[in-house]
C-alpha cells in the first residue's frame, strides 16, 4: 500500500507540482534581483540633504555666525547629477528672479520661519521662467544638484537647469 500526504494524489502528481513550484519561485526571485540591481530608486533628496553636518563659524564680513556645510561622500557623489525634489514653495526669493526656494516643510515650519535647519531648503534655478506659485504649493522639480559651501548669496543645496515636474 502506497502512502501519500494528500489523499487521492499520486507521487508523480506531487513531483510535477513541486517542480512547477520551484520554477515559479526561482523566476520570482530572479525578477526581484534584477529589479534591485537595475531598478534602484533614487533616494529621497531631503534624506540625503539631512546627512550634511553643519558647523557654525564666525563670518568676519557679516559680523555673525554662519552655518558651513560638511557634505557626506554619497551626497558629494550626487553633485552635478540630476535629482528630483518635492517641496513646498516659500516666498523668500526675489519675484523678478528665475529661481525660487522650496522647503521640506510648509512655511510655518521652514528654515526661515520655523524650526527647520539649513538642510531643509533648496534653491531652484529654472531653465525657463517659472510659473507663479502660492505659499505652500507642493511642487516637484528636477534639476542638476549643486552643493554650495561658501557663496553667502545662495543656500546650501541648489538645483540648476531645473524643470517643473508637477504642481
Amino acid at each position: 500500500m502506497k502512502y501519500a500526504l494528500i489523499p487521492h494524489v499520486s507521487a508523480m502528481s506531487m513531483l510535477q507540482y513541486f517542480t512547477k513550484m520551484k520554477k515559479w519561485v526561482f523566476s520570482v526571485a530572479l525578477l526581484l534581483l534584477i529589479n534591485i540591481a537595475f531598478g534602484q530608486v533614487q533616494p529621497n533628496a531631503w534624506d540625503l540633504f539631512a546627512r550634511t553636518k553643519f558647523e557654525s563659524k564666525f563670518q568676519e564680513k557679516l559680523g555673525e555666525y554662519i552655518f558651513y556645510p560638511n557634505f557626506p561622500p554619497d551626497l558629494k557623489a550626487m553633485a552635478g547629477k540630476e535629482i528630483t525634489v518635492e517641496g513646498y514653495y516659500v516666498p523668500f526669493a526675489p519675484e523678478d528672479g528665475n529661481y525660487i526656494i522650496i522647503s521640506k516643510y510648509p512655511m510655518a515650519q521652514c528654515f526661515f520661519c520655523g524650526g527647520g535647519g539649513p538642510e531643509s531648503i533648496a534653491e531652484v534655478n529654472f531653465a525657463k521662467e517659472p510659473s507663479k506659485f502660492s505659499v505652500d504649493d507642493l511642487i516637484t522639480v528636477k534639476g542638476k544638484l549643486k552643493l554650495n559651501t561658501d557663496d553667502l548669496d545662495h543656500v546650501t543645496f541648489i538645483l540648476d537647469q531645473a524643470v517643473l515636474i508637477s504642481k
